[in-house]
């Protein structure tokens, strides 16, 4: 029981230290500029391509009801 309350102390600290935290961190941060285009457009093309494959494979076969059974006696 003295292990749950401290695991239940400890979460809700971190849960009111987080904000401060979070403030106290300089705002000043800028990203620095991109000086050419990522190398990673087209392999974003081939992931799009592939999950669309999946989803349709996946449907394909949630559709599918199982019913193979031959018609002719």
């Amino acid at each position: 029981m003295t292990l749950r309350n401290f695991a239940l102390a400890t979460s809700a600290a971190s849960l009111a230290i987080a904000p401060v935290a979070a403030q106290a961190a300089p705002a000043s941060r800028t990203a620095a500029p991109a000086s050419e285009e990522s190398e990673l457009v087209g392999s974003n093309m081939i992931l799009l391509a592939l999950a669309a494959i999946a989803i349709v494979v996946g449907i394909i076969i949630l559709a599918d009801n199982g019913d193979d059974d031959a018609v002719s006696p």
